[in-house]
């Protein structure tokens, strides 16, 4: 138990002195108009720096990632389907995908997958 003790005290001693190194670290420097702004062979520049974000893209990107991982899942129900009882992997099977379709279709219903908004 004192084992245990000590080494949450040493994590939260360790990150207490990670925190406070990087705060000291990266303190910024007041930089004056010149420096902050971005340099376009010494002239002024013509637009913003600044892109504006994508909120759509946003979200079909998190669309993506979350039907990539769902094939990592699926993609090992292939080799346990010898191994396995039958009947509870066609329940386990069918009960994933029907999870997924109906993940898809509050997507389309709500029009995240519309790029012509």
């Amino acid at each position: 138990m004192m084992k245990i003790v000590i080494s949450i005290m040493m994590v939260m001693l360790m990150s207490i002195i990670m925190m406070t190194l990087c705060s000291i670290i990266s303190k910024k420097t007041l930089m004056d108009r010149e420096k902050m702004s971005p340099f376009e062979c010494g002239f002024d520049p013509k637009s913003s720096p600044r892109i504006p974000f994508s909120s759509q893209f946003f979200l079909i990107a998190v669309l993506f990632l979350v039907f990539d991982i769902e094939i990592v899942i699926i993609l090992p129900m292939i080799t346990t389907m010898k191994s396995s009882n039958m009947l509870s992997w066609m329940i386990t099977s069918v009960t994933f995908i029907m999870i997924l379709m109906l993940g898809l279709y509050h997507e389309w219903k709500n029009g995240i997958l519309e790029w012509s908004n």
